[in-house]
């Protein structure tokens, strides 16, 4: 996500619905922030980490929790990660159907209309997790 898009969130102007993650450095202890895409389908919010095995991935793993902003609303959540990859096919689904005229060029090839055995072999480079 661009540094524009990720003011405009930091200012409460979220383009489709970006937000602020916070997560606390595995190794720093550090608070670090980057803007994601939080989904919401079949009423559970998920995060998708597009571009894989990221710093916020691998911080999240161990925090287990962060903060997601909007402008001056910030709320703590939870996380786990889906670790099936059939149960992640449809969350993969529904994010690149919304989003992938931004994120679309880092699932090589793969889109919303790929079978669910493309999705599934797509789902480990592409974590998920579930924000309780």
């Amino acid at each position: 996500m661009s540094p524009l898009v990720a003011g405009l969130t930091r200012l409460g102007l979220p383009l489709a619905g970006s937000a602020v993650l916070g997560v606390r450095g595995r190794r720093s202890g550090e608070v670090r922030t980057t803007p994601v895409n939080p989904l919401h389908h079949d009423g559970v919010r998920y995060l998708v980490a597009a571009r894989g095995e990221t710093q916020w991935v691998r911080n999240l793993r161990v925090a287990g929790e962060a903060e997601l902003t909007v402008g001056r609303r910030t709320e703590r959540v939870a996380a786990t990660e889906l670790t099936d990859p059939a149960v992640a096919v449809p969350v993969l689904r529904e994010y690149l159907r919304r989003w992938a005229w931004e994120v679309g060029a880092f699932f090589d090839g793969v889109d919303a209309s790929s079978s669910d055995a493309e999705l599934a072999a797509a789902a480990p480079r592409h974590p998920v997790f579930a924000l309780q």
